[in-house]
């Protein structure tokens, strides 16, 4: 599976640490962010994405900034994206579950690694349930 992160400033370190992780998984990682802690803007990265999420490029996403707050924000204006932000494992579950979410938002400066590398595992590892969340998730693009 092929899968795209993004991450402003302050993920660089939980980027690099979970591409490193995800790859020794074997999954392949396509990155979209920035690689230094210098101040940028999130919607930089997160558009290109959301476009290649949208594109078929990845199959998923991961985005990474200080809340994620931006981050969803930014990437929740594409049609084809339904980016959760997750500090639990249980909403990193949920998101999948009940919105099939195709990007997984983390903030950076507010949970530890090892909590991303659990929401992150317990997100991939999910399904759709499909049922009674798919006519929610037809009703959210809006043109």
């Amino acid at each position: 599976m092929k899968i795209g992160i993004c991450n402003d400033h302050a993920g660089v370190e939980y980027k690099n640490r979970l591409v490193e992780y995800l790859t020794g998984k074997g999954y392949e990682m396509v990155n979209f962010g920035t690689d230094t802690t210098d101040s940028m803007d999130y919607p930089d990265v997160a558009h290109p994405l959301a476009t290649a999420v949208e594109n078929g490029e990845v199959e998923l996403g991961i985005a990474f900034c200080g809340t994620g707050n931006g981050m969803a924000m930014a990437l929740n204006h594409h049609q084809g994206i339904r980016a959760g932000l997750c500090w639990s494992v249980e909403i990193g579950k949920l998101i999948k579950q009940h919105n099939n979410a195709n990007v997984l938002v983390m903030p950076a400066r507010f949970i530890p690694f090892e909590t991303v590398l659990e929401i992150t595992d317990a997100w991939l590892g999910e399904e759709f349930e499909g049922g009674r969340h798919q006519g929610r998730i037809d009703k959210i693009p809006c043109k």
